[in-house]
């Protein structure tokens, strides 16, 4: 009907992706350092549409007004869904401005939920409902059971972390561990998973779970839309929270949420304030725990990765539970802390 043909830009290419920048720096957007595939529309050589996935998360969306309602938005969606599906992707989310809500929810995406500039939209085999009975059934969780929960990322897993999951099971009668399974950490998931599960197996009433997509994960961060740095950590930690409280809390009846103090990082810090925030409005309690210290300084996994950074794995015994001890000290543990020495990655 209009006749609209899709480019996809070459994300090396440093003029296109300037050009792409450029476009929707007019709608007061940003593109994400971490997108992997960028499409756009144009008419008369000027870009008038753009949209760009990372992983399963569409983002850096735009279409110039005078296209709006010619279904251009449908094209764009469609294209970046084929992509998907060539990877063998078959579920997505969207982080959007609130406005847009109506133009996604016409193609099909769900509301998760949203906050006053940033909603949260899924498609696919399954949703965050679908997910959570799954989650029940796999590691029999019984609904009736009030519980606590506490999210770590684990990376790798300290005598403080574990100091932390054994004060709420002091507290609870059942505790429900989520470890971050977005892979952006030094530790890989899996690994970091397996030292938590390990160094717990002597509490009884703890279950460890995998985080899954819809807690903390790096890929939805939603930097294109809000540009300053306060207001992303907002958004973001404000939504991951909601999220929480609204869905999971309610489903799997958990009734208190345990962090840990924090003294030094800006994010974590933010996000533990978005917690007492927003979770007393679902019912939750949170309790924050003094971080555990060793010699008058907090144990930390920043802590253990710069005494590998300094090459003292001995000192690293000390503060760090028999599970994590072991795994460095296996091949692939030893691979990890190489990689790590010569890495300036914050995580």
């Amino acid at each position: 009907m209009y006749g609209f043909n899709v480019e996809r830009i070459n994300l090396k290419d440093e003029d296109g992706v300037k050009e792409v920048r450029g476009f929707l720096q007019s709608f007061q957007l940003l593109l994400d350092d971490n997108v992997d595939y960028t499409i756009v529309i144009r008419q008369n050589g000027e870009i008038k549409a753009t949209c760009s996935k990372s992983k399963n998360v569409f983002k850096c969306f735009a279409v110039s007004d005078d296209l709006r309602g010619t279904g251009v938005s449908a094209i764009l969606m469609g294209a970046v869904a084929d992509k998907l599906f060539e990877e063998g992707t078959y579920h997505s989310f969207i982080f959007t401005k609130v406005e847009n809500i109506d133009i996604f929810t016409s193609l099909g995406y769900k509301l998760i939920h949203k906050i006053e500039k940033v909603a949260l939209l899924e498609s696919g085999i399954y949703d965050i409902s679908q997910y959570l009975k799954r989650l029940q059934l796999e590691y029999n969780i019984d609904g009736a059971t009030m519980k606590s929960a506490i999210v770590m990322n684990c990376n790798p897993f300290t005598l403080g972390h574990r100091y932390l999951i054994e004060e709420a099971a002091r507290q609870s009668t059942e505790v429900l561990v989520f470890i971050v399974e977005e892979d952006k950490s030094s530790f890989p998931f899996i690994h970091r998973y397996n030292m938590v599960k390990e160094g717990v197996s002597h509490l009884n009433n703890v279950r460890v779970i995998k985080g899954g997509e819809y807690i903390i994960s790096e890929a939805t961060f939603p930097t294109y839309f809000l540009r300053r740095k306060d207001e992303i950590l907002k958004a973001y930690t404000t939504l991951d929270a909601s999220v929480f409280g609204r869905y999971f809390c309610k489903t799997l009846n958990i009734t208190k949420r345990f962090i840990g103090e924090e003294p030094y990082c800006e994010v974590t810090n933010a996000y533990n304030d978005a917690l007492k925030e927003v979770l007393p409005t679902y019912g939750v309690e949170v309790i924050e725990v003094k971080r555990r210290a060793l010699m008058g300084e907090v144990i930390s996994a920043s802590k253990v990765r710069k005494l590998i950074v300094e090459g003292k794995i001995g000192d690293i015994k000390h503060i760090v539970p028999s599970s994590t001890w072991e795994f460095l000290n296996t091949k692939i543990g030893k691979e990890i802390m190489g990689r790590i020495k010569f890495s300036h990655a914050p995580h």
